[in-house]
């Protein structure tokens, strides 16, 4: 498995905050958010790490983590880059504002190369938290395959998940990928593509995932990770 990290962003809504620091750099326990992440997918055991940030930003990331300058105009276009700039295989990518705990981080990599490795073209982490301004919204069949990804709630009656910034694809996707940022410019919309040609898309279900969009994410963050995780802040999060 390769990681992918996308920090393509300007973070404009954190510097609307007053938070001057380029999202990538924002500190999450201390540390620079991306380095947070380059230490957690090595941990992981990814063969190599990506890490596509916008350009201007100037950090050292440490081995197997390579640095890569974009200026791309959604998470797509900087997904489709980054894609292009590592090795083939199965990816596990991250949006860069995509906070867990350690644990929960361990079994979405493993859940996540489990669905790849039975022929899953991608996989999404869902959670039931849901504090975004965006959510994307998941339905998923009983083995735990996505039948619709959506703006609005689902029906009621329906269990609520939505997606969390962490995605699996193998080699189908990245292809599909790189085709489908021709004409389509959200990350969501090549995520629902994946579902209308019948690829199968699973879920991999975490308790929460904190955004850090805005400062008070960066709080929550810093609170829920301090406390052990255990406890419950706002800030589940969604592509763009």
């Amino acid at each position: 498995m390769h990681g992918l990290i996308l920090a393509g962003g300007r973070g404009s809504r954190l510097a609307a905050d007053g938070v001057e620091t380029p999202k990538a750099l924002a500190l999450v326990a201390g540390r620079p958010q991306l380095l947070n992440l380059v230490e957690t997918f090595t941990e992981l055991g990814c063969e190599s790490i990506t890490c596509m940030v916008r350009e201007g930003i100037r950090v050292a990331v440490p081995p197997p983590a390579r640095l890569w300058s974009c200026r791309t105009p959604s998470s797509l276009h900087t997904l489709v880059a980054g894609l292009a700039a590592m090795p083939p295989g199965p990816v596990l990518c991250a949006m860069v504002d995509t906070v867990m705990p350690p644990a929960d981080w361990r079994r979405l990599y493993l859940g996540i190369t489990a669905r790849l490795d039975a022929g899953a073209a991608a996989a999404l982490a869902v959670t039931p938290f849901v504090d975004d301004e965006l959510p994307l919204y998941v339905t998923r069949d009983a083995q735990g395959f996505a039948t619709a990804i959506l703006d609005t709630p689902p029906p009621a009656g329906t269990s609520v998940l939505v997606t969390g910034g962490v995605y699996g694809f193998n080699p189908v996707a990245r292809r599909l990928a790189s085709v489908a940022v021709a004409s389509l410019h959200r990350m969501r919309a090549f995520l629902r593509l994946l579902l209308e040609v019948k690829a199968p898309v699973a879920t991999v279900e975490v308790p929460r995932i904190i955004d850090v969009d805005h400062k008070r994410d960066l709080e929550a963050a810093d609170r829920w990770l301090a406390a052990g995780a255990g406890s419950r802040e706002p800030g589940a999060g969604a592509p763009q």
